[in-house]
């Protein structure tokens, strides 16, 4: 069974703001792909503090998989992509394409996100939308692949 580690970027949430309305969607859609969830954090929109902890994550190695939720669109908060790109070695843009297409079928504002993808070491990095709605829907077009990207990355 594939183990994912999840970081949410949401301000909101993380200053109890807001409730947290991915987790259990998360946990849902992957348990439905024979997946698990390791570990799962919320941290703030802050770019420094995304690098660090993706940086941590990967080099610890406990997860071939890092999905973070959320900072992807427009808004001058949104730093995800950037803070990926930082920490990757190879860019995979297949998989966010692959995710903005079949958004796109849905809604015209998938053509905002700027979600990236990529491989640090021996762990992917996938940046999905923050929205439950999104979450579900993206990952039930990369999940599918995850088996296969793993195995060939050596993770």
């Amino acid at each position: 069974m594939l183990a994912v580690t999840a970081l949410l970027v949401n301000q909101k949430v993380f200053s109890g703001q807001e409730p947290d309305g991915c987790r259990e969607i998360l946990e849902g859609t992957l348990t439905n792909h024979q997946m698990t969830l390791l570990s799962y954090e919320v941290l703030p929109d802050q770019r420094e503090l995304i690098v660090q902890r993706l940086q941590a994550l990967c080099q610890k190695g406990d997860s071939p998989v890092v999905l973070t939720l959320g900072g992807t669109g427009v808004r001058p908060t949104d730093c995800v992509p950037e803070a990926t790109r930082e920490v990757v070695d190879k860019e995979i843009p297949g998989i966010a394409e692959a995710m903005r297409a079949e958004s796109l079928k849905k809604v015209r504002t998938a053509m905002l996100s700027r979600g990236i993808a990529g491989i640090k070491d021996h762990t992917v990095i996938i940046n999905l939308p923050g929205s439950a709605k999104g979450i579900k829907e993206n990952c039930e077009v990369v999940l599918p692949l995850l088996d296969h990207l793993v195995q060939k990355i050596g993770g």
